[in-house]
């Protein structure tokens, strides 16, 4: 399975980019978390890579391949998004027998699976279904098709915590039965730690973060204390917001820290999780950027 990569992309509409110089390398077998704020250019990345729209410029690399509209392999590569690609008066099996006859093959053992544990009747129409239950049918038929690369756009949209996590399960089960590159873009951060394996966070048109989850973590830091103390210790290093309550003063880093300074009696240094280093990698009053 190639890498899909893009150098130098930039989408413009009108006079505002939406993305600028956006260098990113996909690979095989591997669960991304692509994350950012709403409206950052997540769907919008994402259509770009399954050819649903094209870029303004820059190139885009299916292995050693340069992608244009002609020659895009649309049966390796596939987008679950909010906008409706499906007759809304078709019923759920017809559905999924024609996007079966386009894929070349679909897991039909899955799709009943699915459909059962979520109780989605197949002979239901789409329109008669709330915007949850589309947001899991379009799903399913995402995790069945034969797809080389695979796009989840917002895929709990509309669901319950125990839909959300029962959809979380299927997805890694998916995965494990058949390995493939999966794209999760979504800004409900806390509960896709425990899914991907990889880093993508956009903002302000960037790309600023493109790493394993571990190093993420492994550089996300709260540094308390009183105020000289912390100053001094974070010298030099990536901070990225600040917050002083009384006498207690914090840090937040996105850095690698130092093996040899010193940390004083005083400090108290502690990981922070996925979900608040997004936060202050985002935050616009932040002191620095990645």
């Amino acid at each position: 399975m190639p890498n899909l990569q893009t150098t130098q992309l930039i989408k413009q509409f009108g006079n505002q980019i939406v993305l600028d110089d956006i260098n990113l390398t996909l690979k095989p077998n591997t669960i991304y978390g692509l994350l950012g704020r709403n409206g950052v250019g997540k769907s919008t990345l994402l259509s770009i890579l399954a050819n649903h729209q094209t870029a303004s410029l820059g190139e885009i690399k299916w292995g050693d391949t340069v992608l244009t509209g002609r020659d895009h392999p649309l049966q390796a590569i596939y987008l679950m998004s909010e906008i409706n690609l499906f007759n809304k008066d078709d019923k759920l099996k017809t559905i999924t027998k024609n996007t079966a006859l386009l894929q070349g093959s679909f897991d039909h053992e899955l799709a009943e699976e699915m459909l059962t544990a979520f109780d989605l009747s197949p002979k239901k129409k789409l329109n008669q279904l709330s915007t949850g239950y589309r947001t899991i049918f379009k799903t399913i038929v995402a995790l069945c098709v034969p797809a080389e690369y695979v796009f989840l756009d917002e895929p709990v949209l509309g669901l319950d915590a125990n839909y959300r996590s029962l959809l979380y399960r299927y997805i890694l089960q998916a995965y494990e039965s058949r390995p493939r590159t999966f794209v999760v873009a979504t800004h409900i951060i806390e509960e896709i730690a425990t899914l991907v394996e990889h880093v993508l966070v956009l903002n302000d048109t960037q790309l600023i973060v493109d790493d394993d989850l571990e190093n993420v973590l492994a550089k996300s830091y709260r540094v308390s204390g009183p105020e000289e103390l912390v100053r001094k210790y974070c010298t030099d290093l990536n901070i990225l917001d600040s917050q002083q309550m009384g006498t207690l003063y914090t840090v937040y880093l996105y850095d690698t820290l130092p093996t040899e300074r010193i940390i004083p009696d005083r400090l108290t240094i502690e990981h922070i999780d996925l979900q608040e280093t997004f936060i202050k990698l985002t935050n616009k009053g932040s002191e620095a950027h990645v």
